[in-house]
């Protein structure tokens, strides 16, 4: 074989294995293809593997198989009790259909601006309805599947499923959240005062309570302390008569002793009576020792 020959058989396989090259490509499992004919598309392939297409003539698209998310920006909507609630959702959505979804959105940075303001529509359209209590209590997941049901009528014509819409975060707005504050600061406040007031009311029961048995007490102290005090008092008079009664002499100089201790102190008390009183009965008498002054 001559050497031009070998030069054009070279060329030949390099031109097949080029074509070869540019006609086969790969289809990942994540991913699903859109060949298209000078911008038309031609056909769509949904299962992974190897395909085929005509060499410099198609082009192949490939759009995400898997679940896509889509975090929207908060929004403020107004609630069917005409209370504004800010929410902050988040939509995860899958491309069922790559031919409607290029005719229609053309790329998936375009289609996320279309996405925005029809969940959006949807968000409003559900909450509108309710009030803040159901977005906040259990209901929310059926409201959820109202908005995600809503969102989807809307999204058939892009060939996209939503696969869900969920709410991350619902705050009133900054206005509301202060007046709500006060609101609840006021309430609280004149709570306290009742709470106040009810054991101001309280203490002064117990106090008053309190007061009449410690009075209670005290006179009954007093009662029993003057039962005893006259039970000790009559003894003491009875047995006083009673030895009064043993030896009268005795006991009349025994208080005559007393009666003398009591009146002549040791201050140097001077008393003036007359010398025939009978508090001298027992001094009457008595006379100095020779010698004495």
């Amino acid at each position: 074989m001559s050497k031009p020959v070998k030069i054009g058989l070279g060329i030949v396989l390099l031109a097949i294995l080029l074509v070869l090259l540019n006609g086969i490509f790969a289809v990942h499992q994540t991913q699903q293809a859109l060949v298209v004919q000078f911008g038309s598309p031609v056909r769509q392939i949904k299962e992974a593997g190897l395909s085929w297409k005509v060499p410099f003539i198609q082009q192949v698209e490939f759009f995400e198989k898997r679940v896509l998310d889509y975090d929207a920006e908060p929004v403020e909507l107004i609630l069917g009790d005409q209370k504004r609630l800010v929410v902050d959702a988040f939509t995860r959505y899958r491309i069922e259909d790559p031919l409607r979804f290029r005719q229609s959105a053309g790329s998936e940075v375009a289609f996320r601006s279309r996405l925005e303001p029809i969940m959006f529509s949807a968000l409003r359209s559900v909450l509108g309805e309710v009030s803040l209590f159901r977005v906040l209590s259990e209901d929310r997941n059926s409201l959820m599947g109202r908005i995600r049901d809503e969102a989807n009528r809307a999204l058939q014509q892009f060939g996209v499923e939503v696969v869900d819409i969920r709410i991350k975060r619902a705050d009133l707005p900054k206005e509301n959240s202060e007046a709500i504050f006060r609101r609840m600061q006021t309430e609280r406040e004149r709570e306290a005062k009742e709470l106040r007031a009810q054991g101001a009311e309280l203490a002064q029961r117990i106090r008053a309570r309190a007061d009449r048995e410690r009075r209670v007490l005290i006179a009954e102290a007093k009662r029993d302390a003057d039962i005893t005090r006259g039970k000790g008092d009559a003894e003491s008079v009875r047995i006083f008569a009673e030895s009064f009664g043993q030896d009268i002499d005795f006991f009349d100089f025994y208080r005559s002793m007393q009666a003398y201790k009591k009146a002549l102190p040791d201050s140097g008390t001077s008393i003036v009576m007359s010398p025939d009183s009978e508090f001298f009965h027992y001094l009457k008498g008595l006379t100095k020792p020779e010698g004495t002054r």
